[in-house]
């Protein structure tokens, strides 16, 4: 019944991650089949915690919520799963530094806060907190500890480089929400209006505002892949390896994040990934 009951919390924890992380869905299939629970799990977990926001219609409940989960992890070891599928994952794959997730719970409570990010380097702090933060996890779960530090590096500007992606990505989702990660800073040296981003409008301003993040996220990319890695972490750093079409599809004159989706077909991220895998990059 038990090994059931883990069975069904793993596939349902990989049907979230291909509903809601459809990137990092496709890159389990190019980590070795002994790791892929312990990362579906860990990307499951991620999801959870990081849809908090989004969800909860008050931040003292998301509060709640990561709280929830932070007494969920100390007693993962006990086996006290509290019957969350995500949770039953974590613990039947083992092998995940659950120290760390907590650390990860505790870079979250930032999306629950109205305070703006007050400059591009505010919001990279917050993009290693979370993204390079999750990064490490999985290159540790694929490789170890000490192969993931000695790729600390990479994993660091692969990870403030998709979050920046991602942050741009999303932008059309969190205005609906009322909820803004672009820096105040550059926000206020173009003169771009809040009100008009979170109302859905293009402006020049925002124009200006996008490039400065999409530049910045380019030179992380440059420096990810300048760095060196063993190649038993790549599976951890290929959703990067995604960030190049993405940017270019931002950055292109008349772009409108608001009436265009970043999309790019999944059949072409799978080539993508198989093709930097067997490059030994991304």
């Amino acid at each position: 019944m038990a090994e059931r009951q883990a069975s069904a919390s793993m596939a349902a924890s990989l049907e979230e991650v291909r509903a809601h992380d459809h990137d990092r869905f496709l890159t389990l299939f190019f980590a070795p089949p002994a790791k892929r629970p312990a990362l579906t799990a860990l990307y499951a977990f991620n999801i959870e915690i990081a849809r908090i926001a989004e969800l909860v219609t008050e931040p003292m409940m998301g509060h709640i919520r990561l709280q929830w989960w932070r007494e969920t992890l100390e007693g993962l070891p006990r086996g006290e799963t509290r019957g969350h599928a995500a949770a039953v994952a974590l613990h039947e794959a083992g092998g995940i530094p659950l120290d760390k997730l907590q650390i990860l719970i505790d870079a979250r409570e930032r999306d629950l806060s109205d305070e703006a990010f007050p400059d591009l380097a505010a919001l990279e702090t917050y993009a290693e907190e979370t993204s390079s933060a999750l990064m490490m996890i999985a290159a540790e779960i694929l490789a170890g500890e000490g192969e993931a530090q000695s790729a600390a590096a990479a994993i660091r500007d692969a990870g403030v480089a998709y979050a920046l992606t991602g942050i741009l990505r999303a932008l059309p989702l969190h205005a609906s929400q009322g909820r803004l990660f672009l820096p105040a800073d550059s926000l206020g040296r173009h003169e771009a209006d809040p009100h008009d981003i979170l109302a859905g409008r293009m402006t020049e301003a925002l124009r200006a505002v996008m490039d400065e993040v999409i530049a910045a996220a380019r030179a992380h990319l440059a420096s990810a892949r300048a760095a060196s890695f063993d190649a038993a972490v790549l599976p951890a750093l290929l959703p990067t390896s995604l960030c190049d079409r993405y940017l270019e599809i931002m950055s292109a004159p008349g772009f409108d994040p608001f009436t265009q989706p970043v999309e790019v077909p999944a059949f072409r991220r799978q080539l993508r990934f198989l093709g930097r895998k067997l490059a030994g990059k991304f």
